[in-house]
């Protein structure tokens, strides 16, 4: 009888995980749904960011400023796709080839290779954070063929430039434009956007200013995309 008892309880338990896990993913996909159209007013990241100020006791200023693709420097455009995920317009989400090398370099205890596309990044920054677990990367797993499908590749790049990380409590490209060249992002050269790019991999570190081999590379890349 008592197995009997801890065997249905176990059952209700599984039972309510999954219900709130699928509750979580469903709330998700309506955000996206809403994101196709709305600009986001904060993100998992910022608030991340915010709470760990709050814990550590320092001051923290946020600079967010969301602007139209339209308004936002080609050479950016183009320097953050060659650079961060030159197959943009060609997978579907998840870019096969780029994991396949990342695993294979990781086998051979080479360099790690980053292999997440900006579909995967922008998944992880407004709904993860910089956390990382299997529980997480299963869950962004899922939603990034909703992304795609939902907001289309113009959309998704244009939320990732104004949602990303670029200094610490800076985010967006014209947020980052202002605080590094005190200028916006519509004005920047292919020079500047290199450099701000390269920023990227660790921006609550790196400055652009100190980016001449990384903003080298980038251009390189930018040459080789065709751009």
């Amino acid at each position: 009888m008592k197995s009997s008892r801890r065997k249905i309880t176990f059952g209700t338990v599984v039972k309510w995980i999954f219900a709130v896990l699928a509750a979580g993913w469903l709330f998700c996909v309506l955000l996206l749904v809403a994101l196709k159209w709305i600009d986001p007013p904060t993100t998992a990241v910022q608030t991340e960011r915010r709470v760990q100020a709050m814990l550590q006791g320092k001051d923290y200023e946020k600079r967010y400023n969301f602007v139209p693709l339209k308004q936002i420097s080609p050479n950016l455009q183009h320097a953050v796709v060659s650079s961060e995920d030159a197959r943009f317009y060609q997978h579907h989400g998840f870019d096969w080839k780029a994991i396949q090398l990342a695993a294979q370099e990781d086998m051979e205890g080479g360099r790690m290779r980053g292999g997440s596309t900006l579909t995967q990044q922008l998944v992880k920054n407004l709904f993860f954070g910089t956390s990382r677990s299997f529980v997480r990367k299963g869950a962004e797993a899922s939603l990034v063929p909703m992304a795609e499908l939902i907001l289309g590749k113009q959309r998704i790049l244009e939320l990732y430039l104004n949602v990303v990380e670029w200094g610490p409590g800076v985010f967006g490209v014209d947020a980052a434009c202002h605080y590094h060249y005190k200028t916006s992002a519509h004005s920047l050269d292919r020079d500047r956007a290199a450099r701000l790019v390269s920023v990227l991999p660790s921006p609550l570190k790196r400055k652009p200013e100190r980016m001449n081999n990384y903003s080298a590379i980038v251009l390189r890349r930018m040459r080789q995309v065709g751009w």
